[in-house]
């Protein structure tokens, strides 16, 4: 077997999701939604958007109707065009494979939006959910009768595709960029980019931008809702809250953009073993501890981790790291007003920090928001073989059902080996970089994209600092950061997602500190993990300059600070 393989293919060896002979057709869904739960109004949407069947009468879908969605843009939060008094909107986009004729099809988006909660109102108004078929393969079609055709003011039970309005939408083409950037208009043959680009040079500095965001599910369910869609085992889950992440470059041009935040997860390792605290957290008492400190201090999220991914780290049960977590989780939502503390501490973000599926699983349904893997979704091994993509598609099902965010590490195996990336030396930036890129990239892909994919405004991507990379690939990646993730003309798979830095206390800071300077001034010492605070100081505030989401640290307080008053000078 070769070891070398894509990740795709091994996927496809276990599964059949490359067999879309009899979904031949390809549309592209615009959704929107600005009443009640916006977030999950649009999840809801796009579950029964794939159970087509249940909806609508089969004499009207066509025989063995099927749609499937093959890939999902960002999330973006709007302000309202036309009609300007009213919520702001949650918007984004999908690319769907069907067999379903555009009529047909069109007929199913409006049952969506009846069962999902869509009332009548006025055109361009607000809306629990609204669907809209953007393009449909490369067709146009027009209902109307031809004398009708000169102005968009009649469209009321009619089709238009590609849609009438799209060119001039920056919320219907900016989701769609993310998807099919160089697709061509079939009426004015210009590529989704160009578009998107000839929208922004006409906004003026006072127009609202939009923000790129990540919604968080509130676990654990307050009733366990049995009327499931085929596919999930799992409901909706309602919103907690979301985070506003890296506005595009577009945007950060604009006058009144909001400026960048970095968010800051807080470290808790229900460890006896952990590489920086060692089992300072491990007990029930220490681990509430830390959380109300860390609350206090500035957290936007607790990650919660039962495994330590120190090298030589002893090995731990699925069974003994769920014992770990879970009990931490619960207690955490089970806080009570403490002085000092929030009164809605038992609010918190949390993710757990696991590789497992089973204790992702037992983590969320205990009331964690989010998953932390240093894998990303293929487990320990290295090279990926099919065990990976297995572990894969596990972990992929469960994060899918919950319908949670998480963050997608780069790592090879062993964190102290694997450390050699000279496949990569003819890239234009350093070969570090394009290996991520390029490694990390192909495992996103295999997650968000085709059946059964995530969607992909749930993913979070951490570079891996520490992890089978050398010094020298460390200072790289925290130099240049902003590069892994940057849009650029080689396709990069990682273009857009929001970037999670976590370089805090790792050997290498140990290792660059144990050096003498060249001088001889400084003759080099040996730090343990917690003497590293000062070195990972430097490294957040590097972190944030290259514009970071989110930071992984363990002294929230001092990194707070530093967080803070990097912002204050880069943001």
């Amino acid at each position: 077997m070769d070891l070398r393989r894509p990740l795709a293919s091994l996927v496809s060896d276990i599964t059949s999701e490359g067999d879309t002979t009899s979904v031949d057709h390809k549309a592209a869904i615009g959704l929107g939604s600005n009443l009640g739960d916006r977030f999950a109004n649009i999840e809801h949407a796009l579950r029964l958007l794939e159970n087509p069947q249940r909806l609508v009468d089969p004499t009207i879908l066509g025989e063995n109707a099927q749609v499937f969605i093959a890939d999902t843009s960002f999330l973006y939060e709007t302000a309202p065009m036309y009609v300007t008094d009213q919520p702001s909107f949650i918007n984004c986009a999908c690319l769907i494979q069907t067999n379903i004729a555009p009529r047909a099809l069109l007929s199913l988006l409006k049952k969506i939006e009846a069962t999902v909660g869509r009332v009548p109102s006025v055109r361009n108004g607000p809306r629990a959910v609204d669907l809209d078929i953007l393009l449909y393969d490369a067709e146009m079609v027009d209902t109307r009768a031809e004398d009708d055709r000169r102005d968009l003011d009649n469209l009321e039970g009619h089709l238009v595709i590609p849609h009438p309005r799209m060119k001039e939408r920056e919320f219907v083409l900016r989701p769609l960029n993310d998807l099919i950037p160089d697709f061509k208009h079939p009426e004015c043959d210009m590529p989704i980019r160009h578009l998107l680009d000839k929208v922004m040079r006409n906004q003026n500095d006072d127009d609202p931008p939009m923000h790129k965001v990540i919604p968080f599910p509130q676990y654990p369910l307050a009733s366990q809702n049995t009327d499931l869609l085929p596919g999930f085992t799992h409901p909706v889950p309602p919103t907690a809250s979301y985070w506003i992440v890296t506005p595009s470059s577009s945007h950060r041009a604009r006058r009144n953009a909001a400026g960048h935040k970095t968010y800051i997860m807080a470290t808790l390792n229900a460890t006896p073993d952990s590489f920086s605290d060692g089992s300072l957290h491990a007990s029930l008492p220490a681990a509430l501890s830390y959380v109300n400190s860390s609350i206090i201090a500035g957290a936007d999220i607790i990650d919660v981790g039962g495994y330590s991914t120190r090298p030589g780290a002893a090995f731990v049960s699925q069974t003994e790291e769920i014992s770990r977590v879970v009990p931490v989780i619960q207690a955490v939502r089970d806080l009570k007003a403490v002085p000092g503390v929030p009164t809605k501490a038992n609010k918190v973000l949390i993710s757990v920090d696991t590789f497992r599926w089973g204790v992702a699983e037992a983590g969320i349904l205990a009331g964690a928001n989010c998953i932390n893997d240093v894998y990303a979704f293929t487990g320990e091994g290295y090279p990926l073989n099919h065990e990976s993509a297995e572990h894969l598609l596990a972990m992929r099902r469960v994060a899918r059902d919950l319908a949670v965010p998480m963050v997608l590490m780069h790592s090879r195996g062993d964190p102290r080996l694997n450390k050699n990336y000279k496949d990569y030396g003819q890239a234009q930036s350093a070969a570090i970089l394009e290996g991520i890129r390029v490694e990390l990239g192909e495992k996103v892909d295999a997650i968000v994209k085709g059946k059964n994919g995530i969607r992909r405004w749930f993913v979070m991507i951490d570079p891996g600092v520490g992890f089978s990379k050398t010094p020298e690939d460390n200072l790289e990646i925290l130099r240049n950061a902003s590069l892994i993730t940057k849009s650029s003309n080689t396709n990069n798979p990682l273009a857009g997602y929001p970037l999670l830095i976590g370089p805090s206390k790792k050997s290498f800071l140990g290792t660059i500190l144990a050096q003498a300077d060249e001088r001889g001034s400084y003759k080099g010492r040996t730090t343990e993990a917690r003497e590293r605070g000062w070195a990972t100081a430097a490294t957040v505030a590097c972190a944030v300059q290259q514009e970071a989401d989110v930071v992984r640290v363990h002294d929230v307080l001092e990194m707070g600070d530093v967080v803070r008053i990097a912002s204050a000078l880069w943001g």
